[in-house]
């Protein structure tokens, strides 16, 4: 039989779901700017029925409301996505961020770059090819030289100081992703004892999925959950966080990369000392960002390595404008005196070193030379016609085989060039041979090397050529230096192009031009990554909309509910003061008539 006071308790019911779903409304409309807050609402169901008795057999009767649960709005497969493209965002952005530095390292802008540098060079060259005997021409040389290698060694040094920042920014976030996981595990120790009881911990689980949030901008994930509510979390096959245990990323010790005069780092699992690799976020591209300003470091080492290379073997061709101008034979002077004309000398580097390129390893070997001579003979077996062959014999007493930064760090000017009266000894003029000719006008089986006048810049034209023109324009039999000693030095059975020519670090192209094509590819690159970030940007805002959507507290809905609660807990309360009102009537007047 259905209890008198059984209409109160529905009341009651109805007065408790209402007063609890308009604190839960009130719960979101507080927390509507809370970060990745998720929007929480009360499940209702109505309570078991009464079975009453009536004229026609037993009816049920209901007895109210009660609430089942409190449950969050979230939508698990927005958050994946969201996931997996914002550490795809990330990497895109921190790439974006190392481009727009490395740009402002080869800004040529404002003519103080590396490119106006080169020009300055190529127009002091072809200034001295016009005026070779002109000193102040000469010295122009020298110092639009010192400019060169002072731009290339100063971006050099720049580049290395941004790979240095890059591992200081990684330092940081391998403290970042400890610090979070370290959280995850207390989340879920929290959230596993919280729902032990039967509830859902909605508040500490909205607080883990914004610390994954955060975590995804570093590195790739994968979640899982288990039956207890706690999240695995799992980056390129390695689980970072399994319940309430975690690994912890640490910096390896650093290790001296000499080739770029740098110290590298890896990332480390501390725990079993295994290398960490993520395969996308900001720490992949940070990896990445590295391994790149290391090849700008080996583009501008290439150019250092054409300067000593190529360049000073077309220098070594042609003789200065100290001594005489007359025929010295085929008996040159010893090193370091000039009493003809010098030739046979670097214009970069140490003077006593000679500078091959070895394509195969990509590397410049620089051989150190003692007791080094040098002399002239004609290139053939006739010397009608024929062209100079230089010959620099000594004893290579050791051998240096040097790459990148110490490609960078070994061109200067030479020294004898920056010495007094230095600017004399630099080779515009073109070494030639002739036929003796006897007294009665008959050619002779002996020759005589001579050089052209003071004036000639053959040589001087032919260098800056390497700056301005490919090897296409560039190559001649007249280009030829050859060059010998105790260590063979270079080919010297190919009569055509003995000394490999073609095999230098810039290819078939100029200085100048290779120098253009790399900052051309940086801006490319630059611009196509800069519309990938534009690209993911907008997906990852309409990830968010998706989100939100789901998730997100909505001021209008939330205001709505609000005043359907009250009228809800008005009515109830109501409802309960009628019913109460009745049975006081029935209670206290029932039974009073006739008294």
């Amino acid at each position: 039989m259905r209890s008198t006071f059984a209409g109160l308790n529905t009341m009651v019911r109805g007065i408790f779901s209402n007063q609890l779903s308009l604190d839960t409304t009130g719960h979101n409309i507080t927390n509507a700017s809370t970060e990745g807050y998720s929007r929480q609402s009360v499940n209702l169901a109505a309570t078991r029925g009464q079975n009453v008795g009536s004229i026609y057999g037993e009816v049920i009767v209901g007895t109210g409301v009660d609430s089942t649960s409190i449950l969050r709005a979230r939508n698990v497969y927005a958050d994946k996505q969201y996931w997996s493209e914002t550490s795809q965002q990330k990497y895109f952005t921190t790439q974006q961020t190392n481009y727009d530095k490395v740009e402002a390292i080869f800004d040529d802008s404002k003519n103080t770059g590396l490119k106006n540098a080169i020009t300055e060079f190529y127009n002091a060259w072809n200034d001295l090819s016009t005026n070779a005997s002109t000193s102040s021409n000469r010295i122009a040389v020298i110092e639009k030289g010192n400019v060169v290698a002072d731009r290339i060694k100063t971006t050099a040094q720049q580049l290395q100081s941004q790979i240095t920042a890059q591992y200081d920014d990684m330092r940081l976030n391998v403290k970042s992703i400890n610090d979070y996981c370290d959280q995850l595990t207390q989340l879920n120790q929290n959230i596993m004892q919280t729902e032990a009881s039967g509830g859902t911990a909605n508040d500490l689980r909205d607080q883990r999925d914004e610390i994954v949030d955060k975590l995804s901008e570093y590195m790739n994930l994968n979640i899982y959950e288990d039956d207890k509510g706690m999240y695995s979390v799992v980056s390129n096959g390695i689980t970072l966080v399994n319940g309430n245990s975690h690994l912890t990323l640490e910096m390896s010790d650093p290790y001296a990369n000499k080739e770029y005069g740098i110290s590298d780092y890896s990332v480390n699992i501390k725990e079993s000392g295994v290398v960490f690799l993520p395969t996308n976020g900001s720490m992949k591209a940070q990896f990445d960002t590295i391994a790149e300003d290391k090849g700008y470091i080996d583009k501008l080492a290439n150019i250092s390595a054409t300067f000593l290379t190529t360049f000073n073997t077309m220098h070594q061709q042609g003789a200065g404008v100290d001594g005489t101008d007359s025929s010295f034979g085929n008996n040159p002077p010893a090193s370091g005196t000039y009493a003809g004309p010098s030739y046979g000398l670097n214009f970069w580097g140490e003077e006593d070193s000679l500078y091959t390129w070895d394509a195969t390893n990509n590397q410049v070997v620089a051989s150190r030379m003692t007791n080094i001579q040098r002399s002239v003979t004609p290139m053939g077996s006739t010397t009608t016609q024929s062209q100079p062959k230089v010959t620099i014999t000594g004893t290579a007493s050791s051998t240096d085989n040097l790459k990148g930064i110490n490609i960078i760090n070994e061109l200067g000017i030479c020294t004898n060039l920056k010495s007094t009266g230095g600017q004399n000894l630099i080779a515009a003029r073109k070494l030639v041979i002739e036929q003796d000719v006897s007294s009665t006008g008959a050619l002779q089986n002996t020759y005589s090397v001579k050089v052209n006048g003071s004036g000639d810049g053959t040589n001087a034209t032919n260098i800056s050529t390497i700056i301005n023109m490919d090897m296409t324009n560039v190559h001649s039999t007249s280009d030829i230096v050859y060059m010998s000693g105790t260590t063979t030095l270079m080919d010297t059975s190919n009569t055509t192009n003995p000394n490999n020519m073609t095999s230098r670090a810039i290819k078939d192209d100029s200085i100048n031009a290779y120098y253009s094509a790399a900052v051309a590819k940086l801006g490319s690159d630059s611009e196509s990554v800069d519309d990938k970030s534009d690209a993911q940007d907008k997906l990852i805002t309409q990830i968010k909309n998706w989100r939100s959507s789901t998730s997100g507290v909505d001021w209008n809905e939330e205001l709505s509910n609000m005043i359907m609660f009250q009228q809800g807990y008005s009515a109830c309360s109501r409802c309960l003061t009628t019913m109460d009102e009745m049975l006081d009537k029935l209670i206290n007047s029932t039974g009073m008539v006739g008294r």
